[in-house]
């Protein structure tokens, strides 16, 4: 699928694409509308920030390190945390990731996740990528 405006795309390291939102309706869109429930799906913990997506067309029960490191710093990059130190980032499969009714735009549940820390200064070898 195609990248929506609103969305920044990057491609890893690894040459998985790397989807970001920009507002909250974005992350909204690119989260519920453009990935797919195999994909896996970060954000900076506790924090307002963009919904970062990492593709993932082989269906890996994990992403490759340097890829989620690089999606994590992304996620930290992109939120209220940017000018901190290391932030704790959430990383799950989309399919993990839930609106409740009624929740403002941008804002979700996880039923389970895991931790990745990141530097918002951190995202090696990254540029946008026009698509």
């Amino acid at each position: 699928m195609q990248a929506s405006k609103g969305v920044l795309r990057f491609l890893s390291a690894d040459g998985l694409e790397i989807l970001v939102g920009r507002t909250a309706a974005d992350n909204d869109a690119l989260t519920f509308e453009l990935a797919g429930q195999d994909d896996f799906w970060l954000h900076a913990a506790g924090v307002p920030g963009s919904h970062v997506v990492l593709r993932n067309p082989g269906r890996l029960p994990r992403p490759p390190r340097q890829s989620l490191r690089q999606a994590a710093a992304l996620a930290a990059r992109h939120s209220k945390a940017r000018d901190g130190g290391q932030v704790a980032v959430h990383w799950t499969l989309r399919r993990y990731v839930h609106k409740r009714r009624g929740a403002p735009a941008g804002e979700v549940t996880l039923d389970r996740f895991q931790v990745v820390r990141a530097s918002p200064r951190e995202a090696p070898g990254l540029t946008a990528d026009p698509g």
